[in-house]
């Protein structure tokens, strides 16, 4: 159901659970401490690790602190990410309020909305009319977007993203985009995710 099938994923995981053993004073450590973490083989850690350049010392494991800047490069937390919201009905102000990007290098810095009751440009994280979205994102120079809008309008939405530059959009608009080789999208569909979910739990029900 829930796999590691994707490579980044789990190498955002590797950084996650070093994080943790750095806070409980690990220095060093062995692909068979990642691997039960994770329920990943050893030999996939290592591999994974062997495929992005991340070398350890056969006897001696690998560092930790060492590990956690070069996973934060490649992961881009090396640098501070600037986001924009599009839609910011009830799902785009929860993730405009959403405390965790802070702390993984991350920053929704505006949003956007087509709706004049949602519009303030004076909030804390402001909101902005989204005929002004391509002169702001040429201005602060964004490359990435979370967009939360119906799906009648999602489609002409991400166009205009990726025409103004866009490199990566996450999509949580109830319709399939397409990614291209400008632009990345990840789609996320809650209500596919959420049966995926009742699925399982019934067939783990009907074991017994």
């Amino acid at each position: 159901m829930f796999s590691n099938s994707d490579p980044i994923r789990r190498l955002s995981n590797y950084r996650r659970v070093l994080c943790k053993l750095r806070a409980l004073g690990f220095e060093r450590f062995v692909s068979d401490n990642l691997g039960g973490a994770l329920d990943i083989s050893p030999a996939q850690v290592r591999k994974d690790f062997a495929d992005y350049g991340l070398t350890g010392n056969k006897k001696g494991g690998y560092d930790v602190r060492d590990l956690i800047e070069k996973l934060n490069k490649i992961l881009g937390k090396n640098e501070l990410q600037k986001i924009i919201v599009v839609g910011c009905g009830g799902m785009g102000r929860t993730l405009m309020g959403y405390n965790g990007f802070s702390g993984e290098g991350m920053k929704v810095v505006a949003g956007f909305d087509s709706n004049p009751s949602l519009i303030d440009p004076r909030a804390i994280i402001p909101i902005y009319d989204i005929n002004d979205m391509p002169e702001y994102i040429q201005k602060e120079k964004i490359e990435l977007a979370i967009m939360t809008v119906p799906e009648s309008a999602a489609s002409k939405v991400s166009e205009v993203l990726k025409g103004c530059h866009i490199k990566g959009i996450l999509n949580f608009a109830p319709i399939m985009l397409k990614s291209s080789e400008e632009c990345i999208i990840r789609n996320i569909n809650i209500i596919h995710e959420m049966e995926n979910i009742i699925y399982f739990a019934r067939k783990i029900g009907n074991e017994d």
